[in-house]
This record gives structure tokens, C-alpha cells and sequence, in this order.
């Protein structure tokens, strides 16, 4: 017999409308963040979201380097996102490149990193729609890596 699924923690954010289309948005820290849709005041909900993806991934490749004693000296993450062209303008695809410097990283260390943030630890990518066609590329130290598929599904499981 299988085990009933409990219940995770649970995380509230309030949005709070400042004008026009402009809202404060304030999590469980307090902190605020502007979410602007005309991204005249702050960034746009889609790359809001783009962001929390490249942000949630970025914390999990750079403790993976850490744990290996290879920590990274840079670190950035380029997200190029497609958007249907009709209403809703939903994100159908993800291209995530991680640009990282570091001596001692391994590109094949850094790919493993980036597998293991995007499909199961990241829980932004985990939350978005598997259909979402999701790719990698790393350029470590300045050198391109082809880039890579990734499938978010199998972490929803």
C-alpha cells in the first residue's frame, strides 16, 4: 500500500497594487519586490519568473561546486525565454545558459550541477509546466558547451 503524500510547507507572498500596473510584492521575509507590467517601475511578472527560475537553479549549481571544493569565482545566468504569441502569452520554451568561471571546475562537474538543479532540486523549474521545453548551455571559463534538453517532468513525480 502506498503512503498518503503529506503535506509541504506552505508559502504565502502578498501583492499589494501600488498604481497603474505596478505591485509591491512582499514574501515570507518581508522584503519587498516591485512586479511592474509595464516595466517602467520593475521587472515584468514572466521575467519575474524567468528570474526565480534562473536565481533557484543558481543556488543549486553553486552549493554543487562548493561541496566539490570547486567553487565558482563568477557565476551568471542568461535566460532566453519563448512566449506564445497568442493570449495567454504562456513561456513554451527556456534557454538557460550558465556562464561560469571558477579554477578547478570540471565541465563535466558543472553539466552534473546544472541536471541535477534543473530537474530535481530547482523547485521554480519543478513548478512550471512540463511541456515547457527547457535547455542548458555552459560555457565554463569563457568555453561554449553544447547546449542540453532538460526534462522537468520527472521531478514532479
Amino acid at each position: 500500500m502506498t503512503e498518503p503524500t503529506l503535506p509541504g510547507p506552505t508559502t504565502t507572498v502578498t501583492a499589494t497594487w501600488q498604481a497603474d500596473q505596478r505591485f509591491e510584492v512582499r514574501g515570507t521575509t518581508g522584503a519587498p519586490i516591485i512586479i511592474d507590467a509595464d516595466k517602467k517601475a520593475g521587472t515584468g511578472p514572466v521575467d519575474t519568473l524567468l528570474g526565480a527560475l534562473a536565481a533557484c537553479s543558481a543556488v543549486d549549481v553553486l552549493e554543487y561546486l562548493e561541496k566539490r571544493r570547486t567553487p565558482a569565482e563568477q557565476f551568471e545566468i542568461v535566460v532566453t525565454a519563448e512566449r506564445r504569441a497568442k493570449t495567454a502569452r504562456r513561456v513554451v520554451s527556456a534557454q538557460l545558459e550558465y556562464r561560469i568561471n571558477g579554477a578547478g571546475i570540471e565541465a563535466p562537474h558543472a553539466e552534473r550541477a546544472i541536471e541535477l538543479a534543473i530537474e530535481k532540486y530547482c523547485s521554480v523549474g519543478s513548478s512550471l509546466a512540463s511541456d515547457i521545453a527547457l535547455t542548458s548551455m555552459l560555457v565554463l571559463n569563457g568555453q561554449a558547451h553544447a547546449p542540453t534538453v532538460r526534462h522537468i517532468e520527472d521531478a514532479l513525480l
